[in-house]
């Protein structure tokens, strides 16, 4: 890709969502240089992209301020291919033991990163933030993140990192967060840490869209396993979300279904659900929980909510 056309480059939303993808990666794992690469790149595109430039400054602003010996380039083609395979895994696992070095050695260093938790109005630095912590064991960490989840309303992604960094602990007991004005709790060991540790109920949902699409979409699977994971982690603690780990035919059946429909909207704005409510076997006694599934799909998936302050 020359610089030329990335220049005058658009990006459509499943394209942008991918690049989020990748760059929430980047920042899990550490590789800041080639996120301010990706960063300074979605900067110069347009479409959709428009929308995020303000946050995407803001969080380039924050890198360069913290981690200004830092850089990296990207090949944007091959970014596109999402060929990382083992090279990411061993990325993830650098990241992890340099975390747990850091906090062997500099005492300050878990203090400093919780004080930077409570002080920072950044999502994306907040996230960072709750990344490392996830990876190091602290007696300062159970307490201040239950803290922290207290005192006011996050957007959700947030909310469920601090419960994954709490569980890290090997903490136990009950732990409350605001979800819509309204206080939700949950048993700190039940988090789960990877999404297979997630009820068999979730991962039927998968594998019924799975099995749907391998014939007339076999991509589709890629967007429902991306866009189905970050539902569910929104959703983590809340009503729906025991509708959603429901372990029976007909909750699997409605949540794929939803699923489905909503990736022919957003993928191929095919918005007609009559053969997809055929083909899930969603009868008039399943409608009504349907239509509740497929409207919160609609709300929570592609966009993250903003907390009113």
């Amino acid at each position: 890709m020359t610089d030329q056309s990335k220049d005058n480059l658009v990006l459509f939303p499943k394209t942008l969502d991918y690049y989020q993808i990748q760059l929430t990666k980047m920042l899990e794992t550490e590789r800041y240089g080639e996120a301010k690469a990706l960063l300074s790149f979605l900067l110069t595109c347009h479409g959709d992209a428009d929308k995020h430039h303000t946050e995407w400054q803001a969080l380039l602003g924050w890198l360069e301020a913290a981690f200004p010996g830092t850089a990296g380039d990207l090949d944007y083609d091959a970014l596109l291919t999402d060929d990382f395979g083992e090279e990411e895994t061993d990325e993830k696992d650098l990241f992890k033991r340099k975390v747990a070095e850091r906090s062997a050695t500099d005492a300050d260093y878990i203090p400093q990163l919780l004080a930077s938790l409570y002080s920072s109005v950044d999502p994306g630095q907040q996230m960072l933030i709750l990344g490392q912590l996830m990876h190091v064991v602290h007696p300062d960490v159970d307490l201040s993140l239950r803290q922290w989840l207290a005192r006011e309303e996050y957007v959700p992604p947030l909310q469920f990192r601090a419960l994954q960094a709490i569980r890290s602990q090997g903490a136990a007991g009950p732990v409350s967060f605001w979800r819509d004005g309204e206080s939700l709790t949950v048993e700190a060991g039940d988090t789960p840490l990877t999404f297979a540790e997630f009820p068999q109920g979730v991962h039927q949902v998968l594998e019924r869209v799975s099995r749907s699409a391998e014939v007339s979409d076999p991509t589709l699977a890629y967007f429902a396993e991306e866009i189905w994971k970050d539902c569910v982690e929104i959703a983590y603690g809340s009503l729906i979300y025991k509708s959603m780990i429901a372990d029976d035919d007909g909750s699997s059946d409605v949540w794929a279904a939803a699923l489905h429909q909503l990736l022919m909207e957003k993928l191929h704005a095919r918005y007609g659900d009559e053969w997809i409510r055929e083909m899930y076997g969603i009868t008039d006694e399943l409608r009504f929980r349907y239509e509740q599934a497929l409207r919160w799909l609609r709300q929570y998936s592609m966009e993250p909510r903003s907390v009113d302050s």
